[in-house]
């Protein structure tokens, strides 16, 4: 198929497959995430849910409309019309196609529904400014030593929690105890491993096989020095610890000092009745579905403005109609693909924008997880071994395409896996594959990829035949086109792409089937998903060779060398550690464990009766208690 006619081809199918195609639940649209972005200073990294996917845009979008839209056309903070009045209450959607988990605690939670759940009543104990460094303005401060690699935090006195209890070191300390330990289930391990005997502490409870935390010893590098302060020492200096590389959140002992440690996720002071610092306590949760919070009159910033606050999941499907009925207030994020019908129709809303610290992509299964010594193992038996197929397939389609098709330009054409949300370290110099299926043959021709019967599809260099089970997730309208579209276009090259079970995989059943447990199911060759990076640059949390949110299986030694080299006493010059980012970025493109498809506009729709509202991640955790209303009831159009 030459390039040229691809716009044609394009049209044709969507206008088929969107006429034709029964509405898809979901909370994505072509791709997704179980592990969501987490929080909003989590160094992890972590699958989104890729909420921007809802119903289809209509036929301007299909037929390649006049409107082609920027995120450069959008403020990130709340115009305010009105004066607020006293007390009332919020109304906040939470755009999923499918009931959060409800693992209600950022040191056992893994998805980021349920990171949206908890930013409305828990908070780190750190905060940081527009570059994602940390600063002193949070519950806690730090000084560091002369080495940079020991912290000293100094809690503040007016900080409590929800049940009344003080914030102290202690609870700090308890929540890295709880990591460490080795019944513990959750995906934080990595995020303290930089402390001074972390490893060892796990390795001693594992031999003690105590059921409780911290029964058999404590963690060398922490040090309580009173109720109020802690003394950290890491492994190393390194300047991810500046920049979201501390773990900050702390866990209240005396509550799961009971629980064994195997029981907490489950357990109802997670699920039930969950506490937190924040600005807003949790009165009530219909498990999935809804939270009702009420105000936190002894929130350390200020007694919250509302009264308080009313969670619910919204369907994509239905989210325009809520937004115009006045039902929600405001998202936490909005399908971009709706935005072409519903711009000139939600009068009563504002839309906030910024680019999202994420971007889509296509992964390849290279090997599985190695559970009995929790590190990737690759296979060089996969059927995507061969780095020239891969190759091949990234320049087999037209991401950019996509972007101004299903999404008006409020997607775009992806070209490292570091997002241009973080301008310091995104190299916008790298060329990457983009859409030349000429090239993508002439690739699989020298790779001795060829259509020996005549048919169209290659075989293998060794003549086996090549079908490759393709995993994606459902959504909305679009969720369906694209990944059709996808396995399309490599058919058209010659790559026989088969979707996986002959459907799109509904959220929770897709991650765990891409190995998010660590069981990685062999019948997926690719899938298509979502990252949300974190605050820090650092991508180690993604695609380290001992990391479970490394769903790829990818590991090399100069991957490693690059990864370990950004995180180095070297790289607290930003300046160097450009460098060796730029340097992985490019080993990226040449490798291709996976490629990224789309860079993502985050809108953000907000009734013209709430005030006081940003959505810039450095902010938007820490201003919740100053959000009010105008007036009681919703404006409507």
């Amino acid at each position: 198929m030459k390039k040229a006619s691809f716009s044609k081809w394009l049209v044709a199918m969507m206008l088929l497959l969107l006429l034709v195609l029964a509405a898809c639940s979901g909370d994505s649209d072509d791709e997704s995430g179980d592990t969501g972005t987490g929080s909003d200073t989590d160094t992890t990294g972590e699958e989104t849910d890729d909420e921007e996917g809802t119903e289809d845009e209509g036929d301007d979008s299909a037929e390649g409309g006049d409107d082609v839209f920027s995120i450069d056309d959008f403020a990130t903070e709340k115009t305010n019309e009105g004066e607020a009045i006293e007390g009332g209450t919020l109304n906040f959607g939470l755009v999923a196609s499918s009931v959060f988990e409800g693992t209600l605690n950022f040191n056992f939670y893994s998805g980021e529904d349920d990171a949206e759940v908890l930013k409305w009543f828990d908070e780190p104990l750190l905060t940081m400014d527009e570059n994602f460094y940390y600063t002193n303005d949070g519950v806690a401060t730090f000084e560091t030593n002369d080495e940079g690699d020991v912290f000293t935090f100094t809690i503040r006195d007016d900080v409590y929690w929800h049940d009344g209890e003080p914030l102290t070191a202690e609870d700090w300390v308890y929540a890295f105890e709880v990591i460490g330990h080795p019944d513990y289930d959750g995906v934080r391990f990595g995020n303290i491993t930089n402390v001074v005997g972390a490893r060892e502490y796990r390795e001693a409870e594992e031999e003690a096989e105590t059921k409780y935390a911290a029964e058999a010893g404590t963690i060398e590098g922490l040090n309580i020095i009173d109720d109020k302060t802690l003394e950290i020492t890491f492994t190393h200096a390194t300047p991810s610890l500046l920049a979201g590389g501390i773990w900050e959140y702390a866990l209240p002992k005396h509550i799961f000092e009971e629980i064994p440690v195997a029981e907490m996720s489950e357990s109802d002071a997670v699920r039930v009745n969950p506490i937190g610092i924040g600005p807003f306590k949790v009165e009530s949760v219909v498990p999935g579905e809804s939270v009702t919070y009420t105000a936190n009159e002894d929130y350390w910033r200020g007694a919250p403005k509302l009264d308080g606050v009313t969670l619910k999941v919204v369907s994509p499907q239905t989210i325009a109609e809520a937004l115009e009925t006045g039902e929600i207030d405001l998202v936490d994020k909005f399908p971009a693909d709706q935005y072409i019908d519903v711009h000139d129709q939600l009068t009563n809303v504002e839309f906030l924008g910024q680019t999202d610290l994420s971007y889509t992509y296509i992964g390849f299964k290279l090997g599985s997880w190695d559970a009995e010594n929790k590190r990737v193992q690759m296979d060089p038996d996969s059927k995507v071994a061969d780095v020239e197929l891969r190759r091949a397939m990234w320049y087999a389609v037209d991401n950019e395409a996509i972007g101004e098709r299903f999404y008006n330009g409020l997607r775009w054409n992806a070209t490292t896996l570091i997002p241009p949300s973080h301008g310091l370290f995104h190299d916008p110099s790298i060329e990457a594959p983009t859409y030349d299926p000429d090239e993508a043959n002439r690739i699989l021709d020298e790779a001795g990829y060829e259509d020996v019967d005549g048919d169209g599809i290659r075989e293998t260099p060794d003549g086996e035949e090549l079908v490759l089970n393709f995993a994606s997730m459902e959504g909305s309208d679009v969720a369906e086109p694209i990944a059709n579209y996808y396995i399309q276009a490599w058919n058209d090259i010659g790559i026989k792409v088969e979707l996986l079970d002959g459907r799109l995989q509904e959220f929770n059943a897709f991650y765990d089937r891409v190995g998010q447990s660590g069981e990685d199911d062999p019948e997926i060759d690719i899938y298509q998903g979502a990252w949300g990076v974190g605050s820090d640059v650092d991508p180690t949390g993604l695609y380290g060779p001992e990391e479970l949110f490394n769903f790829p299986r990818y590991e090399s030694d100069e991957n490693t060398r690059l990864l370990e080299e950004g995180v180095s006493a070297e790289a607290l010059d930003d300046d160097y550690r450009f460098e060796v980012y730029s340097e992985w970025q490019e080993l990226m493109v040449e490798e291709i464990p996976v490629f990224p498809t789309n860079y993502r506009a985050e809108l953000v729709p907000v009734n013209n009766r709430v005030v006081n509202y940003n959505i810039e991640p450095h902010i938007n955790p820490f201003i919740r208690h100053e959000i009010a209303v105008t007036q009681e009831d919703p404006i409507l159009p």
